[in-house]
């Protein structure tokens, strides 16, 4: 059994199993020191090195050699080393050169948030909000891209996307006849397919689920409610192509729809099948296993209940109750 390497983050000391990326030991630890990612994806090989928002400071190569690396690394590509110091939060050059990646992000992405599906458990929100800038200096025209079909269950918009290329290795490594990729070059490259309306294979919906902005969309949710007026619920189904286990996301009794579920990071735990997702939203196909938990730091957290039926809007709180009673005799008597 190899020894464990041990690696140093914003001063908090972790022992990994060696040959793991900075990033996944910096899950490890959790809380605010673990970096942004947009392209990296646990579960899809290849994943990650592609939107450089997980940039971090090493500081200290390793004990063997501890030379500080020249450069940002991109913590979801470096693995770590046994000794190796690394700075995140505590540094202000990457928190600068963060900015900037997300500016870059931002430079050609529309401000469709008033009515992306995506709004509310989107990462470029969240990666704009904690880390970007206040402002933008780029004041040139926006790319745009010709609307294409690319499925009667997916809605593509390519001014959105990122190049994460999330989508692709899910294709990729889910399906045997990926039919879509990046077309084009530089400026002009984009998410596209050659034959329209060509995406249907079983699985072809996960794409949605791990796209970290709002390009790829579910065509049977569009525009039918905004996502923190709805409550998620965990269920799952005997289903002979998937494990079944997903996510409800009911608008009083009726279910809008159907995601696979996800972890902390934003990346699902089971991809499932698109007879789950698509065909199955009748709650009598499900077996419910109570409401999802969802952090408090979430704005779907707004309308979200812990048990199946709200608590009442006015809780009868009987110390207060008494309390008032006591007062109410001591005025009674003045």
């Amino acid at each position: 059994m190899s020894e464990k390497a041990r690696v140093t983050i914003d001063g908090i000391t972790v022992e990994v199993e060696p040959g793991i990326s900075i990033l996944n030991a910096a899950r490890q630890i959790g809380g605010d020191l673990v970096p942004p990612a947009m392209c990296y994806y646990s579960k899809l090989e290849g994943s990650g090195g592609k939107c450089r928002t997980c940039l971090v400071k090493v500081s200290k190569g390793s004990e063997k050699d501890p030379r500080p690396m020249p450069k940002l690394v991109a913590s979801c590509r470096t693995t770590v080393m046994d000794g190796m110091e690394v700075e995140n939060m505590t540094s202000p050059e990457v928190i600068e050169a963060r900015k900037g990646i997300v500016e870059l992000l931002l430079i050609n992405h529309p401000l469709d948030c008033p009515i992306c599906d995506q709004a509310g458990e989107c990462d470029l929100q969240n990666l704009g909000y904690e880390h970007g800038a206040a402002g933008t200096r780029y004041e040139f025209e926006r790319r745009t891209f010709d609307k294409i079909d690319i499925g009667d269950k997916i809605q593509l918009h390519m001014t959105r996307c990122i190049l994460c290329y999330r989508c692709v290795f899910t294709a990729d490594q889910l399906t045997n006849n990926r039919v879509h990729g990046i077309l084009g070059r530089g400026d002009a490259s984009e998410i596209s397919t050659y034959i329209e309306n060509v995406i249907t294979n079983d699985f072809s919906g996960n794409v949605i689920d791990v796209c970290p902005v709002g390009a790829l969309t579910d065509k049977t949710f569009r525009f039918k409610n905004r996502v923190w007026f709805t409550k998620p619920v965990d269920a799952h189904r005997d289903c002979p192509t998937c494990k079944g286990k997903v996510a409800l996301w009911y608008k009083g009794e009726e279910v809008l729809r159907v995601t696979g579920r996800k972890d902390q990071y934003g990346e699902v735990e089971d991809f499932i099948c698109n007879a789950c997702r698509f065909d199955h939203k009748k709650t009598s196909d499900w077996v419910i296993e109570g409401p999802r938990h969802i952090e408090n730091t979430s704005v779907i957290s707004s309308n979200h209940y812990d048990t199946m039926k709200p608590l009442p809007v006015i809780q009868q709180n009987k110390a207060l109750m008494e309390a008032n009673k006591v007062e109410f005799e001591r005025t009674k008597k003045i």
